[in-house]
């Protein structure tokens, strides 16, 4: 055995509450990044029947919130779909209203299924309607009312694994169930659907995007607009960002939206990013590599896609296009200067 082994200055140091570097040197400076989570996908007709399961059996008084997370295999304490991000699918009933709660972490939902409901934002409601996107920065008062006559499901997609990380997450209740409507009707999205004409008498204010809801209907008119006429990603197809309409940046500090459409037989080429992304097929099938694995895919499942790990999307239709909503951290990473995008094989 070697003196390094046996020798009693290791345990002092464990006793002082410190340790020698050079044991650990080769697991604290990687050669390249290494995440926890991994490639995995959540088959959204397996999940559904659950959801409906526990709408009917749990009170929106007894869950606060019921929302199934998707819980990554390779991180499930503390809970994260991938490093800093979590999504869950979210269920609400008719007639059903949710506490007004905030929080310090960012989020917002895509809406995958049912019509009639609305989220009140700050006071100004927001109505939901599938494919839809909405928004609810940090702090911002949020609660939901359903008036329609089937569930409603949307994925929830929020920070909070990276705000807890940084130790800097608050949580507050609403003093009433529901907050008062002070705005009209989805004003903050009438206001600032016209692209780059914005309301010039309103300042520019914090770092999340003002719009409440981006509608599906405009992202349909986008991607109609651009038909086939250009070529778009290599690797994504043609791919929208969601924007701040201040600073054309991304929606919320920390998280960026996107949206794709993969004409029949894409055959994508493989990125990676340091950024770690999670994929919702609105719809369309077709699969997923990342790395070495194979995910195959239908409408409303959802994919995790790992930071640094090669990627590529296919859409196996001969005649439809595959429509993928994804979120990343990729503001985050690139706020802090970690942010490495490369086409593996080509010189990063």
């Amino acid at each position: 055995m070697s003196a390094a082994k046996t020798d009693p200055a290791y345990d002092a140091l464990a006793g002082l509450d410190s340790a020698p570097l050079w044991r650990y040197f080769g697991d604290l400076f990687l050669r390249e990044p290494r995440s926890a989570a991994r490639p995995h996908r959540w088959e959204y007709a397996a999940l559904r029947p659950l959801a409906l399961h526990f709408a009917d059996t749990l009170s929106l008084e007894e869950a606060e919130r019921r929302v199934l997370m998707l819980i990554n295999p390779g991180m499930q304490d503390p809970p994260a779909t991938v490093n800093s991000l979590f999504a869950g699918l979210q269920i609400i009933l008719p007639g059903e209203t949710a506490q007004a709660h905030r929080h310090t972490a960012n989020a917002f939902r895509f809406i995958i299924e049912g019509e009639s409901a609305y989220t009140t934002v700050n006071g100004e409601r927001v109505h939901m309607n599938p494919g839809d996107l909405l928004m609810t920065p940090g702090m911002h008062w949020h609660d939901h009312y359903h008036e329609g006559d089937r569930p409603m499901i949307w994925l929830d997609g929020l920070d909070f694994p990276l705000t807890n990380s940084f130790e800097a997450g608050f949580f507050e209740l609403f003093g009433d169930r529901s907050q008062k409507s002070l705005v009209p009707d989805d004003l903050s999205s009438r206001q600032f659907i016209h692209g780059r004409l914005n309301p010039a008498w309103l300042p520019a204010a914090g770092p999340a995007s003002p719009v409440g809801n981006y509608p599906w209907q405009e992202t349909a008119r986008a991607f109609a607009a651009i038909a086939d006429d250009a070529e778009g990603s290599e690797s994504e197809g043609i791919v929208l960002e969601y924007t701040n309409p201040w600073t054309g940046g991304p929606v919320l500090p920390t998280i960026d939206c996107k949206i794709s459409r993969l004409r029949p037989r894409f055959h994508g080429r493989a990125r990676r990013t340091t950024a770690s992304t999670i994929v919702h097929v609105v719809h369309g099938e077709g699969y997923m590599e990342i790395g070495d694995e194979r995910f195959d895919f239908a409408p409303k499942d959802v994919i995790a896609v790992p930071g640094w790990q090669p990627h590529r999307f296919v859409n196996t239709s001969a005649g439809e296009d595959a429509v993928l909503f994804a979120c990343s951290n990729r503001p985050a990473l690139q706020a802090l200067g970690l942010l490495r995008e490369d086409l593996p094989g080509s010189d990063a």
